[in-house]
């Protein structure tokens, strides 16, 4: 009973002491399967995929600090590397997609989406250099994408 009571105490010095929270909850969603040599088919899965398994991050990660008691900073998607199923596709293109991925992160409310990059540790390929080269642009017409 004793350990119970310590528990509950050292809770609410985290909570409301030390401001404990929890900095971030992440819903990964890969993109492997929307890849499409059409942009526009691709850009139509990309969002329909990230609102059928994204619609209830939100509602679910606020029901957690509502039942804990504990605040979630951030509520984000994160993606399978844009760079891997997209590699075909011109530095203009992969600004669309950022614009696709914004808009779907606006519409199931989460703070940001990651994962409009490349892996390049072993070398570029095109579509990756494509990807880089888009990033200024994509960041600047974007609010969510990171």
């Amino acid at each position: 009973m004793q350990y119970e009571f310590e528990e509950i105490l050292e809770t609410i010095k985290m909570t409301e002491i030390e401001h404990f929270d929890i900095r971030t909850v992440t819903l990964g969603i890969s993109l492997r399967d929307c890849a499409d040599r059409n942009l526009e088919v691709t850009k139509q899965k990309i969002y329909e995929k990230i609102l059928k398994y994204g619609k209830n991050h939100v509602k679910y990660a606020n029901e957690i600090e509502r039942q804990y008691g504990v605040s979630i900073a951030n509520k984000r998607v994160s993606i399978t590397p844009a760079s891997i199923p997209f590699d075909s596709f011109s530095s203009e293109q992969f600004v669309e997609i950022a614009k696709v991925l914004d808009k779907a992160a606006e519409q199931i409310g989460i703070d940001y989406i990651a994962g409009y990059s490349a892996l390049v540790q072993k070398g570029m390929t095109n579509g990756e250099r494509e990807l880089i080269k888009s990033i200024p642009i994509a960041l600047s017409e974007t609010e969510r994408v990171v």
